[in-house]
């Protein structure tokens, strides 16, 4: 067995799948295995995705596997992988973005100087169209008790986490009934009872600004937030705190989501529900 299992779902990215894998590959720590599930690329890009892994495979000294699935999403994707793999720690790599040399090994470094840690992550440069930008203030990564700054807006990066296979499997992983957000959701689920860590180093490049994100292919991302907002509330873990914050945040989306329908000419009946369910009005 190995010590870590680096997961990188792809779909039709054969092209930043290569420079992910030779990141992955390129790491200084050798104790991980790679899991790449495909997650129902068309023929031409499934195949070279194969021969990518192939390729890596050969001329690495650990494991590299591939594994193709019909389209069921990113968090499908994820979830198999983690499924087929073995690791004690398990580590995430979305195929448009580039780990540095040195990320598994700070990582599993700070494991095992607290070996009560369940979860940490790392910072990240921000790339947009391969052009360095600065995140704005509200998106740098807070570190410990992260769950009230998390309830806005999302403060973890998948690429950049490492996480014990214990709590990833005792939350369920990744809610497969969302088309985005997922990672929010996850994440607040996480850190309803666990402090996330952040190393400050910047040991991960966040490529963005292709159209074939997740932001940029569903419109009005709240919704997705929403809902899992609400399972949060539904799940009776919150203490009394996290609850009086996590119904104010959903109040305040509900109400934004509300205002949008009412602007299009729609009756927004299903966020009036909401409001009606969670007492959002009183």
């Amino acid at each position: 067995m190995v010590r870590v299992s680096v997961i990188i779902p792809t779909h039709n990215r054969s092209g930043f799948v290569k420079e992910a894998l030779a990141s992955a590959c390129a790491q200084s720590y050798r104790d991980f295995e790679i899991v790449v599930v495909d997650d129902g690329s068309v023929e031409s890009c499934r195949n070279a995705t194969r021969r990518a892994v192939e390729v890596f495979a050969a001329e690495a000294n650990f494991p590299v596997q591939y594994f193709f699935q019909r389209n069921q999403g990113v968090s499908s994707a994820r979830n198999s992988g983690v499924r087929l793999s073995d690791g004690e720690l398990i580590a995430f790599l979305d195929s448009d973005d580039i780990w540095q040399p040195e990320k598994l090994q700070e990582q599993t470094r700070f494991f095992d100087s607290q070996p009560e840690v369940q979860i940490c992550q790392t910072d990240e440069v921000w790339l947009r169209n391969d052009v360095r930008v600065n995140p704005k203030k509200k998106h740098r990564k807070p570190t410990g008790d992260i769950f009230f700054a998390s309830l806005g807006l999302c403060l973890v990066s998948p690429s950049a986490t490492m996480m014990r296979r214990t709590l990833f499997e005792r939350l369920g992983g990744f809610d497969e009934t969302l088309l985005a957000c997922e990672d929010y959701d996850l994440w607040l689920r996480v850190c309803v009872t666990e402090p996330i860590f952040l190393i400050e180093s910047p040991l991960v490049l966040r490529r963005g600004g292709h159209g074939d994100q997740l932001s940029s292919r569903y419109g009005g991302m709240d919704r997705f937030r929403v809902a899992a907002l609400c399972k949060l509330l539904d799940s009776g873990q919150l203490s009394s705190r996290q609850g009086v914050a996590t119904r104010e945040m959903l109040r305040k989306k509900v109400s934004i989501l509300l205002n949008g329908a009412r602007k299009r000419g729609r009756s927004g009946d299903e966020w009036q529900k909401l409001i009606t369910v969670y007492a959002l009005d009183k």
